[in-house]
């Protein structure tokens, strides 16, 4: 798993961006007020994690205001839970870019991924990626706890797209 980008703008607002965005242009006068800015970003993308209940453990988050960039590790139970991880992280407000070191107890393939435009539905993806409309409720289930309904998607947002269960 490497590096993922998202969008900056859009996302769950957990912290103050505009903090941070005003703390990394005084970064020369007032360094410690950035440090401390991130540093708060960071326990709080940690505590939203551990919000989504993904059994995953010793999570460590940095975050770096300046480029917008997490940095994540720990152990995860499972590839499924390692990548809800890498989305949680990054669909925060503020985060341009995820960087997920975390381990897998259990490896298995990857899952694609898909950025949300105006006008998508899971119906649309599902079409998209898996041919048949109606396949909607499996892009769901792997995008829950953090969806909470299939009809509330948003322009911005990555979804997790895993492979079809044969």
């Amino acid at each position: 798993m490497g590096l993922f980008s998202f969008i900056k703008e859009a996302g769950e607002k957990l912290f103050g961006g505009k903090e941070v965005e005003a703390a990394v242009t005084q970064a020369d006068t007032q360094p410690a007020a950035l440090q401390d800015l991130n540093s708060k970003a960071a326990r709080a993308i940690e505590a939203y994690i551990a919000s989504q209940n993904l059994g995953v453990q010793a999570v460590q988050v940095t975050f770096d205001g300046a480029s917008g960039k997490v940095q994540v590790g720990g152990q995860a139970p499972t590839q499924e839970a390692k990548e809800k991880v890498t989305l949680c992280c990054g669909n925060v407000a503020s985060v341009k870019e995820v960087d997920n070191q975390m381990t897998v107890a259990t490896p298995a393939a990857e899952a694609q991924y898909h950025d949300v435009v105006r006008g998508d539905t899971l119906s649309a993806i599902a079409k998209k990626f898996y041919g048949d409309a109606n396949k909607y409720p499996a892009i769901f289930e792997a995008n829950k706890p953090m969806l909470s309904h299939p009809d509330k998607i948003y322009p911005g947002q990555k979804l997790r797209i895993p492979p079809l269960a044969q």
